[in-house]
């Protein structure tokens, strides 16, 4: 891409935990509170991040499972994709940061991403993440869509505008090359958690740019989202354990590199 925005001056070192199953967030995709809960449950001790979206964001009781989660020490990752006037974005995050909860994601122009990094209000523990792409899209899918350019080049456009407007980091796929974007817009400070990783073996389902833990890890990824080969696990704890001790196979390139 040809120079989409100045980038932002040198930020500082990314907030990375040293401990590396703190960097695996399980998502919570089910259909009930009591279904999360037992889920949450069965990995204490081994998985303390835990992501809650749109699977759990209308059903009754979730709720008091947020509260339930941060209070029991658990960060929260609340991906509900905020997209809307600039006031609401604003006083969503500021409710979210009032809660205690560690990631909210938002997604939208410079407006919604500008009212968000202010809701959060100079919070040290609360980040907001921008969507770039989703990783159930490719080329084919931005040109179904209406849009003039490719995965790469729009996952760089949105990260342009996501350090411009003072975001913290972004949700990117490990195939989009972490420590690459990094370096493509010169800001090493940028936070980036990755879905649609499989261990290897697993379908894919739904991702089209999927990526192994140890290729997400290893690509620049601070942190890893995963879903469903830990949910459908017949041991969800060893499944985890499994995916952390791969995580922590992976060499990661210096930032410099």
């Amino acid at each position: 891409m040809t120079n989409p925005g100045a980038a932002p001056g040198p930020a500082p070192a990314r907030e990375i935990p040293a401990k590396m199953a703190d960097r695996l967030i399980v998502a919570l995709d089910v259909r009930s509170p009591d279904e999360a809960r037992r889920i949450v449950r069965e990995l204490d001790g081994a998985v303390s991040f835990f992501k809650i979206g749109l699977w759990l964001l209308f059903a009754e009781g979730t709720d008091r499972l947020i509260d339930d989660l941060v209070k029991a020490g658990k960060h929260v990752f609340l991906d509900y994709k905020m997209f809307d006037i600039g006031e609401t974005v604003r006083e969503g995050v500021a409710r979210a940061r009032d809660r205690g909860i560690k990631f909210v994601t938002v997604h939208g122009d410079d407006e919604i991403i500008r009212s968000a990094v202010e809701g959060k209000n100079n919070s040290d523990f609360l980040k907001i993440l921008t969507i770039t792409v989703l990783t159930s899209m490719n080329d084919d899918d931005l040109k179904a869509m209406g849009y003039a350019v490719t995965v790469k080049e729009l996952v760089e456009i949105r990260v342009r505008t996501a350090l411009k407007c003072g975001s913290d980091g972004i949700i990117a796929s490990a195939a989009d090359n972490p420590n690459a974007i990094r370096r493509l817009v010169a800001n090493q400070g940028l936070l980036i958690a990755t879905p649609g990783v499989r261990p290897a073996g697993f379908g894919v389902n739904d991702h089209k740019r999927p990526a192994t833990p140890a290729e997400a890890i290893g690509g620049g990824a601070d942190y890893v989202i995963m879903g469903r080969p830990i949910l459908q696990a017949e041991n969800m704890r060893a499944q985890a354990e499994a995916v952390i001790a791969e995580m922590a196979t992976a060499e990661t390139p210096h930032p410099a590199d």
